[in-house]
């Protein structure tokens, strides 16, 4: 038995329900509390959980997922023992932006509830309309981050590589604490480390049926995300060519400049408030990116694609601005159209994705040069780089390939040493050129 008594505060649940939607939304429409699961009505531990991991994440998706509006630091889902016996403590905030509802059923008493001592109610609607008068719109900035343990070492040396000083202010000034001085959820964003997972999945062909390589750019800084990610980008975006006597025609996979922008879009405007982050997926024969979120809240999708902008995550906007990952607000989407067709967006009411497609089809890649088997990856990839830019710079590749210049020079000399590349003319005007 658990020391614990059911009360306006505690609920108890032998097993998981139908009904933890409504229990949960009790709780935030009134003063926090907790859940059990795994507890009969007399605070006995029950033996009817089995596989709890899996429980705690099923909960977990089902409260993110089902509840609006958004939950993300409202509520915590743990695993609790006793006497060897395990059971689910879901922890409850009093919400900050009530009244909650069942996604898709809206503000009505069908859909929110309140608790009255230890019973669940149904609102009426003048409570309804009280607490939605009160409401606060919820935002990163009013969202308090998981982890108050942060450092922001990274965020800073960005900052001043772009000229900007930092100083004791540095954090405030960029909206990083909650009005009762916590961080809040952008700083956890941008902070050196945190569980922010952010997924890059290549495949063979065409479909997802055979993954080859899924890359994890996230748990970092989301500016150093955002580096990471465009960096996989340009070692991916390789040269395709075309032989029409007498010339010879080059292409890239796809144009740098309008991804950067798409890519920074996906990551500034993400709703990062459902716990979702944006997924990028390359194949042979297209690029694809997915953000969630919809389009901005007062924005249509004629006005997206027109460059009208009503940005979700404004301080996040205000950071990648001020580092120059971004320009003026909706300039991004008019640069992309410049170069791709509206056809590439598709729009959900949760999600938007970009398909970018390749013109592999019309073109060879240029592969005459087959890396020998007996360079390491670091090798290959300089190769592989040299291919595509031989003029390419040691710095250029130590980004790109994300290691030091030290170990550049050191692969370079072996490449050299060996006869596998050669220097062609100076230092500033010169160019690499393959041997083998």
């Amino acid at each position: 038995m658990i020391n614990v008594i059911e009360d306006k505060r505690n609920e108890f649940k032998a097993k998981l329900t139908d009904d933890l939607e409504k229990e949960v939304i009790s709780f935030l429409n009134t003063d926090g509390g907790n859940l059990f699961i795994g507890i009969d009505d007399k605070g006995n531990i029950s033996n009817n959980i089995k596989n709890i991991d899996l429980l705690q994440r099923r909960i977990k998706d089902r409260i993110k997922d089902n509840i609006r509006p958004s939950t993300l630091g409202l509520f915590d889902v743990v695993v609790n023992e006793q006497n060897n016996k395990k059971y689910i403590q879901i922890i409850i905030a009093r919400g900050t932006e009530r009244p909650y509802y069942i996604n898709g059923m809206g503000m009505t008493p069908d859909s929110c509830f309140m608790r009255i001592g230890s019973a669940v109610q149904s609102m009426n609607m003048e409570t309804i309309l009280n607490l939605f008068s009160k409401r606060t719109r919820n935002n990163l900035k009013n969202i308090k981050s998981p982890n108050q343990d942060l450092e922001f070492k990274t965020l800073k040396i960005y900052y001043e590589e772009n000229g900007y000083e930092v100083n004791n202010n540095f954090l405030k000034k960029l909206d990083f604490y909650t009005e009762d001085n916590n961080f809040n959820y952008i700083a956890y964003l941008l902070a050196d480390n945190n569980n922010i997972s952010i997924q890059f999945a290549k495949y063979k062909g065409n479909d997802v049926s055979d993954l080859i390589e899924n890359e994890d750019y996230g748990f970092c800084s989301l500016i150093k995300a955002t580096e990471n990610i465009l960096n996989k980008l340009k070692l991916e975006n390789k040269t395709y060519t075309k032989i029409e006597t007498p010339t010879r025609k080059e292409i890239k996979m796809f144009d740098y400049d309008a991804i950067k922008e798409l890519v920074t879009n996906a990551l500034v405007h993400n709703d990062w408030c459902n716990g979702y982050s944006p997924k990028f997926e390359i194949f042979d024969n297209k690029l694809v990116i997915s953000s969630n979120g919809g389009i901005q809240e007062g924005v249509t999708q004629q006005e997206f694609l027109e460059g009208f902008s009503n940005p979700r995550n404004p301080e996040l906007m205000r950071i990648f601005r001020d580092l120059s990952f971004v320009e003026q607000l909706g300039t991004g989407i008019q640069r992309v159209l410049k170069v791709y067709s509206k056809d590439i967006f598709e729009f959900y009411p949760n999600h938007i994705r970009v398909t970018i497609t390749f013109e592999s089809n019309k073109f060879e890649y240029d592969n005459n040069f087959v890396v020998p088997k007996e360079l390491n990856e670091i090798q290959s990839s300089i190769i592989k780089l040299i291919i595509d830019k031989p003029n390419i710079t040691q710095a250029e590749l130590s980004i790109l390939l994300g290691v030091t210049i030290k170990t550049i020079s050191r692969n370079f000399k072996f490449l050299i040493d060996n006869n596998y590349v050669k220097r062609i003319g100076a230092n500033k005007n010169g160019y690499w050129m393959l041997i083998k």
